[in-house]
């Protein structure tokens, strides 16, 4: 016995192993013991043929050893058989110790909150009274199914019922308003525990750690772990990974030279927050220098550590950067998990990589991970935003259990295409399944119908946010209205319903307007906006670009020279303009401020004898987009060296079986380039997908998807 005070449980087995051998009889005490190790050393055959024993000995008659079976049973994660062994016991032999192990037992597996409910209302019906372990266990079984809210009414409810919360009820409830960012009750319950002066135990420290970490309150984190007397590896790697993800990285440093000084060794999950932290702030490099710092201290790096700098990389639009750290993981022969999949999903989303999509969704296919509805999401997304809707549409149909977020997603691509009709059909479609929809919903509509010029439907479903769903109109809302009325040409219904917001415009809502004014030609209320925008953004350059593209197309020449010198004063330069067409596994790029492609000379041959082409059909150059008063002759050169008209014309030159030509710009599509892609589609018989700074284009049989609307 002296091997079961001592708890080491295995010296423990091997000697009751010797007794059987011998033939020795255990007593009902014993065999409580031994049930115990097997559910420490998790040993669910020893425990098994110790059940048997007890079987065989008649000693399951005795409640102890009962509850001890049910208690190692769940500790194994052999639920059905606890609870076999639950209901095989008489009623009157049932205590509270027999209803809290099988109880803990419900809350362990997870089991779905009605099944934990009726055990409970089971032991209610017997006339068993529940204990502080019995509330316990019933906080840890509801966090576990991530039912927080019923965590914290069980919380108030133990406290009602005259018990006094201990460390373990703290721990739960501390979880649960982490979890639901409900930070003031947070701070009422460590107010509670000052009060009662509530033993800080270490998961007591660790959650109110993690939950003022998660409430961005470093210096109260801190001053809790100061005070800590246990500390546990969790607590130290909560602190540290908060401190990495708000940028402070020196403290973050600081506490880990700390952590090693006092003995405990920085395990993976230390580094991993560290890695979180630096590609967050899109510090590539640093991330990768802690990468090596975890292999020279003798561990590998999981594929968590990957993920994160994947994840930060992309976030940090450092799309490249993202898939060439899966290229190094890949030669490390980290297996990417599901979260790996939807960040590389994102990296290529961004600058619309279809051929590398269409890779990472094979490679996902291979994993098994397209049924994860998180990758399903991701896959619409990549899909819409490198032009392939009939695609994007047919993962969207074959996910069997549709997220609100897969609904927005689906919708905001059509949206983006400028089919406002179908974004309005998936809504109804969503309705119909009882699904709720949200602001992001909303924000998809109402793009949807200014992306169409769907006015009298963008009015119903703004109006139908508030009245029928209780969603208050963000600034992205309005802005959607504001360009829906301006680009329909209701220019002074756009500006009253700027000055009637209920709050302040942003850059955002005066550069939609600006937009449109730029469209109809409305010099007034355009510099009514471009004054609002020069103070909200003054060292915005496409603001000025949009006022000197007016100004040049009413030939108001001094404006345009004034709006120059200004930025000129300012220091205001324009970033370079890029545009980009892959062929093959080839990325080409044409831009402003950068070397001449290659095979210039013939792209400009192409293109020149097309420009001559298209002029039998009808085709007049825009001379209103060069902001320059020069001879005509020479703006039509400028004009020809556009980005996106250099990109178009390559792409058509490479590409073969009637494939489209894809072209991605960083800024918004001039209006000559937007006319000349249109006599193109038609002149020779192609498909041009072009997504710039807003939305996309796809031009077809002289006709392009937007209705010359952007």
């Amino acid at each position: 016995m002296a091997n079961l005070r001592s708890e080491k449980w295995k010296n423990a087995l091997e000697l009751f192993c010797s007794m059987q051998r011998v033939s020795a009889k255990a007593n009902a005490g014993t065999i409580v013991k031994m049930l115990q190790a097997c559910g420490k050393l998790r040993a669910f055959n020893e425990g098994k043929q110790i059940h048997g024993y007890a079987l065989r000995f008649g000693l399951v008659s005795n409640t102890l050893v009962c509850n001890s079976i049910i208690s190692m049973y769940s500790r194994n994660s052999r639920f059905e058989l606890a609870r076999a062994v639950f209901d095989s016991m008489e009623d009157c032999s049932r205590n509270l110790s027999s209803w809290n192990s099988i109880i803990s037992s419900y809350a362990v597996d997870g089991c779905l909150s009605d099944s934990l409910d009726n055990v409970i209302k089971e032991m209610e019906y017997s006339g068993i009274k529940s204990d502080i372990i019995t509330w316990n266990s019933v906080l840890l079984g509801y966090v576990r199914q991530g039912l927080f809210e019923k965590v914290l009414t069980s919380f108030r409810s133990l406290h009602s019922a005259g018990f006094k919360p201990d460390s373990c009820s703290v721990t739960s409830a501390l979880q649960a308003v982490t979890e639901l960012g409900l930070f003031k009750i947070g701070t009422e319950i460590h107010g509670y525990m000052m009060r009662t002066n509530l033993n800080y135990d270490v998961y007591v420290c660790t959650s109110l750690v993690d939950m003022y970490v998660k409430n961005h309150c470093l210096d109260k984190a801190h001053e809790v772990f100061r005070h800590a007397k246990n500390k546990n590896i969790y607590a130290w790697n909560s602190l540290i990974s908060g401190y990495a993800f708000e940028g402070l990285f020196g403290d973050a440093e600081k506490l880990l030279n700390q952590m090693e000084e006092e003995g405990l060794k920085p395990d993976l999950v230390t580094w991993n927050g560290l890695i979180l932290g630096y590609s967050m702030r899109g510090r590539v490099e640093e991330a990768l220098t802690v990468i090596n710092r975890i292999k020279s201290s003798g561990i590998t790096p999981n594929v968590v550590s990957w993920t994160s700098l994947i994840s930060g990389c992309s976030q940090n639009e450092k799309y490249i950067d993202a898939l060439q750290i899966f290229s190094q993981m890949q030669e490390e022969n980290v297996k990417p998990n599901a979260t790996t999949i939807c960040n590389l999903l994102c990296a290529c989303a961004g600058p619309s990589l279809l051929k590398k999509g269409e890779e990472i969704h094979c490679l996902s296919m291979k994993l098994g991970f397209v049924d994860d509805i998180y990758v399903a999401t991701s896959l619409i997304d990549m899909y819409c935003k490198a032009g392939k809707l009939k695609v994007a549409y047919n993962v969207f149909i074959n996910v069997q259990k549709k997220t609100r977020p897969c609904w927005n997603c689906m919708m905001m691509g059509y949206a983006i295409h400028g089919h406002g009709e179908e974004v309005i059909i998936l809504y109804d479609e969503m309705r119909e399944r009882c699904i709720k929809p949200d602001a992001i919903t909303f924000t998809a509509l109402l793009s949807g119908c200014k992306n169409s010029g769907l006015v009298d439907e963008g009015w119903k479903y703004f109006d139908s946010m508030q009245e029928d769903y209780n969603i208050v109109p963000t600034i992205e809302h309005y802005c959607c209205m504001v360009d829906l009325l301006g680009k329909a040409g209701f220019l002074d219904e756009a500006s009253d319903f700027i000055e009637t917001m209920p709050i302040k415009p942003d850059a955002s809502i005066w550069g939609a307007l600006l937009a449109s004014c730029r469209i109809h030609k409305n010099i007034k209320l355009a510099e009514i906006a471009a004054r609002k925008l020069f103070k909200l953004e003054p060292n915005n350059s496409a603001n000025y670009v949009l006022m000197m593209n007016l100004y040049s197309s009413l030939n108001r020449w001094d404006d345009v020279e004034r709006l120059k010198r200004s930025m000129t004063e300012l220091a205001i330069k324009s970033p370079p303009v890029w545009s980009w067409t892959q062929v093959n596994q080839s990325i080409h790029v044409f831009s402003t401020d950068g070397k001449p492609h290659p095979e210039e000379g013939k792209i400009y041959f192409e293109l020149y004898g097309l420009i001559s082409e298209i002029r039998k059909l009808g085709y007049v150059a825009d001379l209103n987009c060069v902001c320059k008063n020069i001879d005509d002759n020479e703006k039509e050169k400028i004009l020809m060296s556009h980005t996106e008209k250099l990109a178009m014309v390559y792409g058509m030159m490479k590409m073969k079986g009637g494939s489209p030509i894809r072209v991605v710009k960083n800024t918004r599509i001039c209006c000559d380039c937007h006319t000349v892609a249109k006599y193109i589609s038609s002149a020779r018989n192609c498909e041009i997908l072009l997504r710039d700074g807003g939305r996309f284009h796809h031009f077809k049989n002289g006709k392009c998807s937007c209705n010359d609307r952007w």
